[in-house]
């Protein structure tokens, strides 16, 4: 059911949106200041590709351990840079297909989405 959910997300705008985050992360990481963001926005991509089946966890919750300050520091400058507006746009368009009832697991996704972009740092794919 993942792959089918996935070849249908990709058909209907996950491809774009995923190639708009990979340019992001590029044109981010043309510069020093902006390689951790450009990995982030890479990382985002990769999970916009197919998100049914994929886990977000926080890497230092799977250690047991606290977030690092560094982590903390990243995350409020991406929220203030950009990520509020990213995470904006997730809510809507998941409020927007839950409203039908095949639209829901698209929705669910983009919930899921929302939360990695407004915080991608200490975050983990699985």
């Amino acid at each position: 059911m993942n792959l089918i959910g996935n070849i249908i997300w990709l058909i209907f705008g996950g491809l774009i949106v995923a190639l708009e985050y990979m340019i992001g992360g590029i044109i981010l990481c043309l510069t020093v200041i902006g390689i951790p963001f450009g990995i982030q926005n890479f990382k985002i991509g990769m999970a916009t590709l197919a998100p049914f089946g994929l886990k977000i966890v926080d890497r230092a919750a799977q250690k047991g351990q606290a977030p690092g300050c560094l982590t903390t520091a990243l995350n409020i400058l991406w929220i203030f840079c950009g990520g509020i507006w990213i995470a904006l746009t997730h809510l809507v368009f998941g409020l927007v297909l839950c409203i039908t009832i095949i639209g829901i697991p698209f929705g669910k996704q983009h919930f899921k989405l929302m939360g990695l972009c407004l915080m991608p740092f200490g975050k983990a794919l699985v």
